[in-house]
């Protein structure tokens, strides 16, 4: 006999499973979180806000545990803030139609997957170098602009491009960006503050649910091996993306 779980159970622990996963890795889980409620069929008005809000949570602890293993630097982090909290702020702003929203969600998540997938595409200098000011506020706006027209805190972008340019190597770039999606996804739902109504009810239960993933997966991501966890995570995104597209 199959047991009948209600759907607000189901989807609180596919969020877990999703924070555990993209927090072993530093980031906050936006792109989990819109997948999981896609798949799950919820409104689209409630997939950002709700995105943003279970980001910032998962972000706040996992940032957190990178900085105190020391696993973080402000110089390589702060030009990309500059151009990036204002624009995540004016994109969160923007309301796009849902006819718009999810194919663009669907191409953010198909490349995230990519990024997933081939993460030896990627590799730091040996001896990482601070990224240019003007450089890191130009790719920083750009990044906080998809950030807040997408939900999510734009991480997932950034992280390849600290490792293809050299600016970091790989656990300290985790702990950059988490601190640069938890500042971002605070703007944009700053931006989107009227979409704050809404929050689904269930809230609470997939807050707790994101940060009992988060603090298992900073804990891993500091301490184990990640390829396979990410690789997983990649076709899960696959999968996801496809259905926002094709829908």
């Amino acid at each position: 006999m199959f047991v009948d779980i209600p759907v607000p159970y189901l989807v609180a622990s596919c969020l877990f499973a999703g924070a555990v996963l993209y927090t072993a890795v530093g980031h906050g889980g936006a792109s989990a979180y819109l997948a999981i409620q896609s798949l799950f069929g919820l409104p689209a008005g409630i997939m950002r806000p709700t995105a943003l809000t279970l980001n910032i949570i998962a972000t706040a602890l996992t940032s957190g545990s990178f900085v105190r293993a020391g696993l973080f630097r402000w110089r390589t982090l702060w030009p990309f803030l500059l151009g990036s909290v204002p624009f995540a702020f004016v994109g969160g702003a923007i309301s796009l139609p849902g006819a718009v929203y999810r194919p663009l969600v669907g191409v953010v998540l198909l490349a995230t997957a990519l990024r997933l997938l081939w993460p030896r595409a990627f590799t730091a200098n040996a001896k990482p170098r601070d990224p240019h000011v003007l450089v890191g506020v130009l790719f920083g706006a750009a990044l906080g602009l998809l950030a807040g027209l997408t939900g999510t805190g734009g991480g997932i972008f950034l992280s390849p491009l600290l490792l293809f340019f050299g600016w970091s190597e790989t656990r300290t770039a985790s702990g950059v960006v988490a601190m640069f999606i938890l500042l971002n996804s605070l703007a944009g739902l700053a931006g989107n503050y009227a979409a704050l109504g809404a929050l689904p009810a269930e809230l609470p239960l997939y807050a707790g649910a994101v940060a009992a993933g988060a603090l298992v997966g900073s804990a891993a991501g500091i301490r184990l091996p990640q390829a396979a966890l990410v690789k997983l995570l990649g076709v899960v995104l696959v999968i996801a993306g496809g259905k926002l597209i094709l829908s």
